[in-house]
């Protein structure tokens, strides 16, 4: 078991629950412009995503453990992969790049906690770094993106984590794009779900970064532009080439099928898409075999 990869077959992860992030319509109303969302979620479409999206893990026998409601945090709270970074030392808090979701990391150590679960460190200020921006290229790899919610410091203090446990943590230099105020993390660009294969979007990925998942064996599987802010790129592996990802990007899943893998979707306009958060960003994955 271990919790340095992207695509091994998952085992155990915590979720968000939307009835517990979204707490009700009125929340909702009261926090999403704020929060940057492209729209107001409904909050009894979202629960209705959110079974069938929730229902596809536990199809897969993957042991859920459940983020409890905390009304000192935000909506933002379903997308739990942000909070934190788990390592096969122990979880890493993370301190949000986000101000709005400046007090997740606190509530998800608490519920690390409650678990037992071991914590290896935390990031602290002035160092920033979301779970969003990183992600295991292999056992001993870990990728993070310099984006504006992960900053230099944030960087500092990961690689001072890690490097000690002969983990290579490698930088990707993301671009501006649409500014501080927009989602766009690590893996708003890049989903591995296999040892050699990818799901990029080059337009927006740094070409030493591309090249060097090229150099290390990875097949690339491009989406396309039209499929970009559908959240084609966001994609998570519930096991080697077996992906789940937000419905309405045909192109993507074409081409992944072609790759040989095996894709589930779910509906995910409120859940998803509005908030800028897909499957990889509503999970917080602890173990693979």
């Amino acid at each position: 078991m271990t919790s340095h990869s992207e695509y091994h077959k998952l085992k155990s992860v915590f979720l968000k629950n939307v009835k517990a992030a979204f707490i009700d319509q009125s929340t909702i109303t009261s926090q999403w412009k704020a929060l940057n969302y492209l729209g107001e979620p409904s909050f009894d479409k979202a629960t209705v995503e959110y079974k069938v999206f929730e229902g596809l893990l536990k199809k897969h026998n993957i042991d859920i453990l459940q983020f409890p409601e905390d009304h000192s945090v935000s909506m933002d709270s379903i997308y739990c992969r942000d909070a934190s970074i788990a390592t096969d030392f122990g979880v890493i808090i993370c301190n949000m790049g986000k101000e709005g979701r400046a007090k997740e990391p606190a509530a998800a150590k608490q519920a690390y906690i409650t678990h037992g679960i071991d914590i290896l460190g935390e990031i602290k200020s002035s160092g920033t770094l979301e779970g969003g921006d990183v992600a295991w290229l292999s056992e001993k790899t870990l990728a993070v993106g310099h984006t504006y919610r992960t900053n230099p410091e944030g960087i500092k203090q990961l690689k001072a984590l890690l490097n000690p446990h002969g983990v290579e943590v490698i930088v990707a230099h993301l671009p501006h794009f649409r500014g501080p105020s927009d989602v766009f993390h690590l893996m708003s660009i890049l989903s591995p779900v296999d040892k050699d294969l990818a799901v990029v979007y080059s337009p927006l990925m740094p070409i030493d970064f591309r090249n060097l998942l090229i150099k290390r064996g990875f097949e690339l599987v491009e989406v396309p532009e039209s499929e970009f802010d559908s959240m084609g790129c966001n994609v998570l592996a519930i096991a080697p080439r077996v992906c789940l990802m937000v419905k309405g990007n045909p192109k993507t899943k074409a081409a992944l099928e072609a790759a040989g893998c095996t894709v589930f979707e779910y509906e995910g306009q409120e859940i998803s898409v509005k908030g800028g958060g897909g499957p990889t960003c509503l999970t917080r994955p602890l173990a693979r075999e």
